[in-house]
């Protein structure tokens, strides 16, 4: 990729523009940029990743020598994950088995406590919901055509393939294969609208959960095709399934309303959730999530 690329690229990002103001430096990275720096006030300067080592070198001597906070300068990936909450997709070319030494893998200890979490919370709310789930499935066989549940076969952990469980939203369809579906889809029901947004379709999926499927929190499960699709447009696709897919997820909770066209901007969140593993994450996103259903707004 060129040089500013990543810059162009930061810059579209929403979040980044309501936050922070930019300006971009074209001159040589010396005692000139050093001078500019003490006569104009920033709150980062941003290193472009590609500069090279001898020259970075230089620059950060001279801006120690020159009293310029060693803190405010810091590398644009870094930067990018810091005002975006998610990885930039930089490395797209790289080849498969190179990917996976590039991404900081979970421990086995936070694995296995995620895992108890994850089924504490089954075997709690999946009781609780029967009725609702019961009730949901009632009026989706009464008001439309077809099966109550709906069964697909998704990607998980480490590739394996699963049957994911949800209340049906949209019209039947004897054919198993789906597009996704796109703001204003026609083919969700007036109740699938409803169940969509408070998020009752996705319940069954906590027995995806107590079966060990399936985690309450990670990257959301995709058909095989469509994970051979964008893993051939992305090598880091792949890496969504070193951990267990979830019902919920950092993507989900940043792009809620994210179109298929959008599905590499996704997986830089899902990146960054994978990155960033921690107890404290978790409960954001559990947070989050909790925050958007009870609003009713769409996930």
């Amino acid at each position: 990729m060129n040089p500013d690329t990543l810059a162009k690229q930061l810059i579209r990002k929403p979040l980044f523009n309501k936050n922070f103001s930019y300006n971009f430096w074209s001159g040589p990275v010396d005692i000139r940029l050093i001078k500019y720096l003490k006569q104009n006030f920033y709150d980062f300067v941003v290193i472009d990743k590609w500069t090279g080592e001898k020259i970075l070198n230089q620059f950060l001597s001279l801006a120690q020598f020159y009293d310029i906070p060693a803190k405010k300068i810091i590398n644009i990936v870094e930067f990018y994950e810091k005002t975006t909450f998610c990885c930039p997709m930089i490395h797209a070319e790289v080849t498969e088995e190179k990917v996976f030494s590039m991404v900081e893998m979970p421990s086995k200890k936070f694995l296995a406590v995620k895992r108890f979490m994850d089924w504490a919370i089954a075997v709690i709310f999946l009781p609780l919901s029967l009725p609702v789930i019961f009730i949901a499935a009632m009026l989706t066989r009464l008001t439309s055509r077809g099966p109550s549940i709906f069964k697909q076969e998704r990607v998980g952990i480490n590739g394996k393939i699963f049957t994911l469980y949800k209340i049906r939203t949209m019209i039947y369809n004897p054919n198993e294969y789906q597009e996704h579906t796109v703001p204003g889809d026609k083919r969700i029901t007036k109740l699938g609208k409803f169940f969509r947004k408070t998020k009752i379709d996705e319940l069954p999926q906590l027995w995806n959960v107590l079966k060990g499927e399936m985690s309450i929190i990670g990257p959301r499960p995709e058909r095989s095709d469509i994970v051979e699709q964008y893993a051939l447009k992305n090598n880091f696709y792949r890496i969504r399934h070193i951990i267990k897919p979830g019902i919920t997820g950092w993507a989900q909770v940043n792009n809620p309303t994210a179109t298929p066209e959008e599905t590499i901007e996704k997986l830089e969140y899902d990146m960054f959730y994978i990155n960033n593993l921690s107890l404290r994450l978790e409960l954001q996103i559990l947070l989050r999530t909790i925050g958007v259903v009870s609003s009713l707004e769409s996930l």
